[in-house]
């Protein structure tokens, strides 16, 4: 379970036995959600929150965040999904610390 973010105590990470579409879970605490990049035809559609099952759902402020950062590093990611499930390469985890806009 790679660990790709911590932004303000929300953990990004991905679970190592996971499918498509693209996509990442965030923590905090005990609640959880999911945030799928969607493409179509090779193009960026949008990033979509959902619930997963079996867990609370992060707060609206917490998915705001979350969808945020997703928007922010979605090239960074997909190349993390890439390295980590296509090249099986291990991911490095990043700290942020400065407020994302």
């Amino acid at each position: 379970m790679p660990k790709l973010y911590e932004y303000f105590g929300l953990i990004v990470l991905f679970y190592s036995n996971e499918h498509e579409p693209i996509h990442v879970h965030g923590k905090f605490q005990n609640l959880e959600s999911k945030a799928e990049i969607i493409f179509e035809d090779g193009k960026f559609v949008e990033i979509r929150i959902s619930k997963v099952k079996g867990k609370k759902p992060l707060s609206d402020k917490h998915q705001k965040q979350l969808k945020i950062l997703v928007e922010k590093y979605r090239d960074d990611i997909v190349n993390k999904w890439i390295d980590f499930f296509v090249y099986n390469k291990p991911v490095k985890s990043e700290k942020i610390t400065k407020k994302i806009k």
